[in-house]
């Protein structure tokens, strides 16, 4: 995204029909700002010309940083949080990852993809208790119409069989409608990644 060819690249990646999206690992980083540098910036704003979705891969330190950036952007450019963000479920701390989540739902163009949660618990002991609190948090600041299902496979087994891992989500969805369960499961990533 920092390339002078990024435009070049993405006009070339874009027309490919299972190009949706585009993500970086801002959590491997080793400066805590990269998100912010102009250069980046202004890579990532480029997606909005292809149509393509920018995921935000990141840890809770990075979550202000995240706010400042998304705010740089027009509301058009749609933004994904993946594995809600990373917080530190092992730990069973919430804040301020909590009110942070809380504030950068607030712009309308930002979703968030619930996986990767049993990676950042106890990989040997989690138990779907643990990562509730966490789906609360998510769901109360995004709603049932900005989040979607991930299962985060195959690095997910290092904590659990794929069918234990996806029932985390399933099963705390079963109590909203079945017009929002199929939104989570599959209508939200529709319309944030624009798949036709």
């Amino acid at each position: 995204m920092r390339s002078d060819n990024t435009e070049k690249q993405l006009a070339e990646f874009a027309k490919h029909p299972k190009a949706v999206g585009v993500r970086h690992v801002i959590h491997d980083e080793e400066d805590v700002n990269f998100m912010l540098r102009p250069e980046f910036v202004r890579g990532v704003k480029l997606l909005e010309n292809f149509g393509l979705t920018y995921d935000i891969l990141i840890f809770p330190k990075h979550l202000q940083n995240t706010i400042q950036f998304v705010q740089q952007f027009s509301p058009e450019q749609t933004f994904v949080v993946d594995h809600i963000a990373k917080p530190l479920i092992k730990d069973g701390i919430i804040s301020p990852w909590k009110e942070d989540i809380v504030e950068l739902a607030k712009f309308p163009n930002v979703y968030c993809k619930v996986s990767g949660m049993v990676t950042e618990a106890d990989w040997q002991n989690w138990t779907p208790e643990n990562i509730r609190p966490y789906l609360d948090v998510i769901f109360e600041a995004f709603g049932t119409e900005r989040v979607m299902i991930g299962s985060d496979w195959p690095v997910c087994l290092v904590a659990g069989k794929y069918n234990e891992v996806m029932q985390v989500v399933t099963d705390y969805i079963s109590k909203f409608s079945a017009a929002d369960q199929s939104k989570i499961m599959g209508g939200n990533a529709v319309k944030a990644y624009k798949i036709k």
